[in-house]
């Protein structure tokens, strides 16, 4: 299940929770109209993972075994035979080419027999409906996904009843994802890549991977190449519904050097697991319900376990990104310290170019507001192409707009202009509304002297 962030804090939606049921859930922009038309991504280009197979087995095991509340799975559950996905509802226009994106990937990257149909029996059924109606049924969550039922009028009756208890899921037959038909394109393919997933794999998520959507930091959106990896170890032949983790344990070494030769070379990390503690803090100071003095001190403690923890990877960044969001407003010089931290610390962990390029905003975003258009575009650049490759279009329409408001620093206000309308095409897509491409415009217009 994925947690909820601040609704600014990544420049994107976030997942949430269901307060009490254990349901994978993502959390919520709206329509079209009078802008340059959307833009969309053309192959994906996903990074195969670097790390060792001893640790892809260790993750794969803590993925595949336990609940993002903890609570151990007795039994390892997927589908067994050819898969079939669905459509319902009324689906706006991106969501069909998404999908068929997404299963072409999960065919040729993960060798899924999986693919889409009419019938009403499909394995896995999407339901396309507003956003009002998933929040009457989970008031925090954009889209999430249930074992055991096709619509979402039937999830009130079953949502308490062992039918819909992912911890007593023996084989998985029939699973139903609702997700929002009035959210931004990015959104909805976010939940979409995100639901698909956990549908056919892990359930849980993991702060320690610092190249996955199992993660509930939320900086990738869309399948990465770990998760592929994961997948088809899902799915491999030497595993089947009702094993237990000891026998899965014993099969993964052989799967993962047939799937991923190179990673028995790769020697291991040692990676700590992450308390409970520090998700807590860094729930409480992203999350819902909290002031925002309560919030800066969840991050002060999540800081500090992390400084205690001993962390110089992903994770104590993203403690110092979330403090530095936490403290732009009322306090700019500490938030920069804060971003410039997380940074560093990004810096040292393989596998967290996306992440840097979501501190590079930041940083970019003080030199532009200093008046410093140089060092603005030098941060800048290496990233713009980063965010195209992990297909965030509202992470790459808001470096293509800083980029602008830098080069109109620089004098160079032609080229600024024909940046900042080539942004608004990514900007639709990872926006959405037109109000909402706008004040995004706004927003980042509003950081440059000049203005």
């Amino acid at each position: 299940m994925r947690r909820v962030i601040l609704p600014l804090f990544l420049m994107l939606g976030a997942c949430v929770p269901s307060p009490s049921s254990e349901m994978p859930s993502r959390a919520a922009t709206q329509s079209t109209a009078s802008l340059p038309a959307l833009k969309s991504f053309s192959a994906p280009r996903p990074v195969a993972p670097t790390r060792s197979n001893a640790d892809i087995g260790r993750d794969f095991l803590e993925l595949s075994f336990q609940l993002e509340s903890g609570r151990k799975l007795q039994n390892f559950s997927r589908f067994e035979g050819p898969i079939s996905i669905r459509v319902t509802g009324k689906p706006p226009s991106t969501l069909i080419p998404d999908l068929n994106r997404l299963v072409h990937r999960l065919r040729t990257e993960a060798q899924i027999d999986i693919a889409r149909v009419r019938s009403e029996t499909a394995n896995i059924t999407i339901e396309a409906v507003p956003r009002a109606q998933i929040r009457r049924h989970l008031p925090k969550a954009a889209c999430f996904v249930v074992p055991n039922i096709s619509r979402l009028s039937d999830y009130r009756a079953a949502r308490n009843k062992r039918l819909t208890n992912w911890s007593k899921l023996i084989k998985r037959e029939k699973i139903a994802i609702f997700l929002p038909n009035d959210a931004s394109p990015q959104e909805v393919r976010d939940c979409l890549h995100e639901e698909v997933a956990q549908a056919l794999g892990p359930l849980n998520d993991l702060y320690r991977l610092p190249d996955s959507v199992f993660n509930d930091d939320n900086v990738h959106t869309v399948l990465t190449g770990f998760d592929m990896l994961i997948l088809r170890t899902y799915y491999a032949p030497e595993l089947h519904s009702g094993m237990t983790r000891g026998q899965v344990a014993a099969r993964l070494p052989s799967i993962l050097s047939r799937l991923n030769p190179r990673g028995d070379s790769i020697p291991p990390r040692q990676v700590s697991s992450t308390p409970r503690a520090w998700v807590k803090a860094v729930q409480t100071a992203l999350g819902p319900g909290a002031g925002h003095s309560q919030r800066v001190v969840a991050a002060g403690e999540a800081l500090r376990i992390a400084d205690a923890m001993g962390w110089h990877d992903h994770r104590r960044a993203f403690s110092h990104f979330a403090m530095g969001r936490l403290t732009q407003a009322s306090q700019p010089d500490t938030a920069f310290e804060h971003f410039r931290l997380a940074e560093r610390f990004y810096s040292q962990t393989p596998g967290t170019e996306l992440h840097r390029a979501y501190s590079a905003s930041q940083l970019a975003a003080f030199a532009i507001g200093e008046g410093k258009g140089t060092l603005a575009l030098a941060i800048l650049s290496p990233h713009l192409a980063i965010a195209e490759r992990h297909e965030n279009a509202a992470l790459l329409s808001t470096l293509m707009l800083l980029r602008a408001e830098a080069l109109d620093l620089e004098g160079r206000v032609a080229e600024a202009q024909s940046v900042r309308l080539d942004s608004i095409g990514w900007a639709r897509y990872g926006f959405g509304a037109d109000w909402a491409v706008r004040a995004k415009l706004r927003e980042i217009s509003s950081l440059s002297p000049l203005k």
